[in-house]
């Protein structure tokens, strides 16, 4: 006999945080994780895991011919269950993957109705954020470069900007969901400006969106850090959290060129690009 649905334990609803790096993908899943229903974190394996899988199931694997797509769909979204499931206690569960943006079809084919949360900020001074890391540390070398020691800050902007580049894919990816078939129900523009400079109002847009009901955040308490694996990329702070949300006025450390070579590339910014109606905090 089935089991009865119980009303006070609802289903565990999943969604997903992606966009650019240095935009506020950690800051946003830190400021989440207050909320004591909630769980996130910093990018998770999750979409690099799932891509193997699919390759597995796919005609790259030879008897993938007695695998159906009812299959592949339950084993996959069986997938997104399982990761999570030792995290008991959280209805909702934010997972964090550059890569998301470009599966959109695929998370509405497993989740039908999902939320992504696609952070974004000005992408000079997203390059100029990694230059900054890249400076903190001198004497060492960075795996988001290969590396390569033998690099200038010319050589390392052309790196994170080529398509599948760390900055690059997921500027496209972004781009790929902004204009595409699921942007208008799923997908929710949340800039680091906004972010930064209004919290609250920017959290209370986020809440709306997923339809969740509201919660007091603390703002001047956050709580979150990565210092293991920033260590073995190579790139301390990577995903470091100040303790307060603010905005902090800064003079760029790019060359003048290359700053401004990027500093109207905020497509989500021109009213004339959001013909699918996306909501843009």
């Amino acid at each position: 006999m089935p089991a009865t649905p119980d009303a006070s334990n609802p289903p565990r609803k999943f969604h997903f945080i992606s966009g650019l790096p240095r935009a506020g993908t950690t800051l946003l899943a830190a400021i989440l994780n207050q909320n004591p229903r909630f769980h996130g974190g910093m990018t998770s394996p999750l979409a690099d895991i799932m891509g193997v899988v699919m390759a597995e199931a796919s005609s790259k694997n030879d008897f993938s011919f007695d695998v159906s797509d009812e299959q592949r769909v339950a084993l996959l979204r069986g997938l997104v269950e399982n990761f999570y499931s030792v995290q008991a206690d959280a209805n909702v569960v934010f997972d964090t993957s550059r890569l998301w943006c470009s599966r959109m079809q695929l998370l509405n084919t497993l989740f039908p109705g999902v939320k992504v949360i696609a952070c974004v900020r000005q992408l000079a001074w997203v390059l100029d954020s990694m230059e900054r890391l890249v400076r903190r540390q001198p004497v060492s070398v960075s795996k988001v470069f290969r590396f390569d020691t033998n690099t200038t800050v010319y050589s390392r902007i052309e790196a994170l900007t080529d398509p599948r580049g760390m900055v690059g894919f997921a500027y496209q990816a972004t781009k790929e969901a902004f204009y595409g078939p699921h942007a208008q129900n799923h997908l929710l523009m949340l800039t680091y400006e906004s972010l930064v400079s209004d919290p609250a109002a920017a959290m209370r847009a986020v809440y709306q969106f997923l339809d969740e009901p509201s919660f007091e955040h603390d703002f001047d308490h956050i709580e979150y850090n990565a210092d293991e694996f920033d260590a073995r990329v190579g790139m301390p702070g990577l995903h470091s959290v100040r303790p307060k949300v603010e905005s902090i006025e800064r003079q760029p450390i790019l060359p003048r060129e290359i700053f401004g070579r990027f500093a109207n590339e905020a497509f989500w910014m021109d009213p004339k690009n959001n013909v699918n109606q996306v909501r843009i905090v």
